[in-house]
């Protein structure tokens, strides 16, 4: 398997950010770490040699990205807003920094073709992130297998609301969306998988993909809402059996 590694400075974040590239071709998928995690969490728990054979045919590339969590989502400070602009911070290193570099490296080993977009993934805060990102910027990203995220802001701000939890809450701004919103109408054409196991340690995220499901609903949004089992726990070895499923679907 082809793997690249990068080290580059952010300028969003004030910081090196690292970033590692699994397969030689195909459609790119950026991977986020679940929470505080680093780009190699992904490799380190068996995902990507469960996703080895869609990588070797060269359909998907994975691009394995940092976390920026621990200054927000997971921070203690009290500062709510402060907690909030650095996720913000972190949004624009992804979709200003990363999401460029991440479509000249996959046209460069594509013949120079350029994806429509890029794919998202992750598990657990990685499905948070995955989910949110496809739906802020459908422009950039085509698509997503989140796994067992949390998609109410407010598990993370129990006690502030304002205007940067509200855009990063998918619950509370798909809901508040019109019909016939252009995003709305543009997330009707991307493939969106959300996946939640209903055993232990998957509330609230299972009421979390329940909601979501009813809004898509309402909203003739076709997004894959997908609920797997009572045994199906919050874990590693579950995700290891979920994320190679979904991947027949997208690439």
């Amino acid at each position: 398997m082809k793997t690249a590694y990068y080290k580059e400075y952010s300028n969003n974040l004030n910081r090196d950010m690292e970033f590692k590239v699994y397969g030689h071709a195909g459609k790119p998928m950026l991977v986020f770490p679940s929470q505080d995690g680093r780009f190699f969490d992904f490799e380190n728990n068996g995902m990507v040699d469960c996703a080895k054979e869609y990588i070797d045919e060269g359909r998907i590339q994975l691009y394995c990205c940092d976390s920026n969590d621990s200054v927000s989502w997971s921070s203690k400070d009290w500062d709510n807003r402060r907690r909030i602009e650095n996720h913000e911070a972190y949004v624009r290193y992804i979709c200003d920094e990363l999401c460029p570099r991440i479509f000249d490296l996959n046209a460069a080993d594509n013949g120079g073709h350029y994806a429509a977009g890029i794919l998202t993934t992750g598990c657990s805060m990685g499905g948070t992130h995955s989910l949110n990102f496809m739906l802020r910027r459908p422009d950039i990203f085509s698509g997503c297998i989140a796994m067992s995220g949390a998609y109410n802001a407010r598990l993370f701000f129990p006690d502030y609301f304002d205007d940067l939890v509200y855009a990063n809450s998918p619950v509370d701004y798909i809901e508040g969306m019109p019909y016939d919103h252009p995003y709305v109408e543009m997330y009707r054409h991307r493939q969106i998988i959300v996946v939640c196991g209903r055993g232990a340690w998957e509330h609230p995220m299972q009421e979390d993909s329940a909601r979501l499901k009813e809004l898509f609903e309402y909203k003739d949004v076709p997004a894959w809402i997908d609920f797997w089992g009572y045994d199906v726990a919050h874990d590693w070895p579950w995700w290891k059996k979920e994320f190679p499923y979904y991947l027949q679907f997208v690439c």
